[in-house]
């Protein structure tokens, strides 16, 4: 995990020296607001303006960032000469900026070229700063982009990690509860996906049971529907998607990951929530494939399998309707999902089929 990681309160202020190590002039990626509300494009636009150095604020990025947009980023880090790039927001910013490093770097790519050209150049350097407590993409090699079908698909690999992440949990302190539940979600999902992939080992799974036995406890607290996190326990969520990435980085997502893509392309789910709706029937499966790691991840989240599943239930109970046609069209298209063969057992798209019948099928 090549990333250089700078964490603690006022991380960015203390060590702001660095950008000057990486040039004259740079393009901060980012979403319409969260960047503004976190406070953190402040406090990198007050920085830049005293090392004096140049800055171009590329704001476009939507949830579930486009290739084209993206593309679009990387022509205008080339237009003005950039030679960095800043990602500032959760999991769709942070993805969008390493796609923009690529991009801008590799003028050959353009939008979905991203998933079948060879990058030729290496990619700008990237900064990121994260202002959810989710995705982990501050430590990861992956982005999440949206082709120009809609399907969502993910690019991984060397190119894809950040050179430096400033990690302060401050950032995350004006994030909605609504949010907050769903980037614990997908956190949670991270941990218990990676520790139980083939590609696991013992240092990844230690990673994913300290993200566990920190993020579970806090979300068992949301079941009160005043509750809100303190600044502790929101540092406590951050630090641990950070666990939950470096887990990641070795074991990778399931079929939860996988199968989640498609109800937010099809309904608008939040990633964290359309994962966490497959992720009792990923723990049934990881039961049987490893019922002693099962054991230490429930003991880690000081609960039972019972317990544990019924809350992520009711974090992500969904009232939608699929049709079968629309479910036959999935378990075509899930016939190559890699994530399947990164999952504890046999489970494959004719399962997922029938998972998707049982959780949503109109007739059901």
């Amino acid at each position: 995990m090549p990333v250089n990681i700078i964490s603690g309160n006022g991380c960015l202020e203390n060590n702001k020296s660095v950008f000057l190590s990486l040039g004259k002039t740079c393009l901060i990626v980012c979403g319409h607001s969260s960047a503004k509300k976190s406070g953190a494009l402040g406090d990198v636009k007050k920085i830049l303006d005293e090392l004096n150095i140049k800055y171009t604020v590329f704001d476009k990025i939507t949830e579930n960032p486009l290739t084209a947009t993206c593309c679009e980023g990387g022509k205008t880090a080339r237009e003005i000469g950039a030679d960095f790039v800043i990602g500032i927001g959760g999991g769709s910013p942070l993805d969008a900026s390493k796609a923009v490093c690529v991009y801008a770097a590799n003028e050959h790519i353009t939008d979905d070229g991203i998933y079948t050209e060879k990058i030729i150049r290496e990619p700008l350097p990237l900064v990121v700063i994260g202002t959810t407590a989710g995705t982990g993409s501050e430590v990861s090699g992956v982005s999440v982009l949206t082709r120009k079908d809609g399907r969502k698909q993910s690019v991984s690999g060397p190119n894809y990690y950040a050179k430096y992440a400033f990690a302060d949990p401050k950032y995350t302190y004006t994030v909605p509860r609504s949010v907050t539940v769903s980037t614990a979600l997908d956190a949670l999902a991270h941990a218990a996906e990676s520790m139980f992939s083939p590609r696991s080992d013992f240092l990844s799974s230690r990673f994913s049971l300290m993200a566990a036995e920190n993020i579970f406890p806090i979300l068992k607290k949301f079941e009160d529907e005043g509750y809100m996190p303190s600044n502790h326990e929101r540092d406590i969520l951050y630090y641990s998607s950070l666990y939950a990435g470096f887990a990641l980085n070795k074991g990778g997502t399931g079929f939860p990951h996988g199968m989640g893509y498609a109800l937010t392309e099809d309904h608008a789910i939040p990633h964290g929530t359309a994962c966490a709706v497959f992720l009792p029937a990923f723990m049934e499966e990881a039961e049987k494939a490893d019922p002693e790691g099962c054991k230490e991840f429930f003991a880690a989240c000081k609960t039972d399998k019972w317990h544990f599943c019924d809350l992520i239930r009711k974090f992500s109970n969904l009232n939608i309707v699929i049709s079968e046609e629309k479910i036959s069209e999935y378990e075509c298209r899930w016939e190559t999902l890699k994530n399947f063969k990164n999952s504890p057992t046999s489970f494959d798209n004719h399962g997922a089929a029938r998972l998707m019948r049982t959780l949503f099928l109109e007739d059901r």
